[in-house]
């Protein structure tokens, strides 16, 4: 009885070990697309060409905003969006930020962002909040940065 135990608890084992694997660090723009809240990002990242700047060196924080987050926005405006390609990457840029900022990392104020506005980022405890959008869940990590889910899309300010 205690031989058969102990067989089972061995294969047991093996099976857990060998069904574990430690996920592969991948890029923001991986990271993004292998996250079914993110699926609309992914298509316009892809849509605007920003995915190969995504999987470059980095380091990048995304404020990506959710599937429900396009949800809220107006339909014209996404498909205005979708048929001027340099506008929509325009947007797409002004949520990331040329830098790694862990949530514990933000500060209250302004920073740049990759189009070259301005984003309004502040903390409180651990609510961070980029412009009018509530950070959801922070700090995923990627090999080339961190990605924040966002609960809004943020448009850039006129310029």
């Amino acid at each position: 009885m205690t031989n058969r135990r102990f067989i089972l608890a061995a294969a047991l084992a093996a099976a857990v070990t060998g069904c574990a694997t430690t996920p592969t660090p991948v890029s923001v723009a991986d990271t993004i697309a292998t996250n079914p809240q993110l699926s609309t990002l992914n298509s316009l990242v892809a849509k605007a060409g920003l995915s190969d700047m995504l999987k470059g060196t980095g380091p990048y924080t995304v404020f990506a905003p959710t599937n429900d987050a396009f949800k809220a926005v107006p339909a014209k405006t996404l498909d205005e969006l979708g048929k001027n390609p340099a506008q929509l990457k325009a947007v797409l840029a002004y949520h990331v930020v040329p830098a790694k900022v862990m949530a514990a990392d933000v500060k209250n104020g302004k920073t740049k962002s990759a189009n070259g506005a301005d984003l309004n980022l502040s903390r409180a405890g651990t609510f961070v909040t980029v412009e009018e959008g509530m950070v959801e869940t922070a700090d995923i990590s990627a090999t080339n940065g961190v990605v924040h889910t966002l609960d809004r899309v943020l448009m850039p300010p006129k310029r």
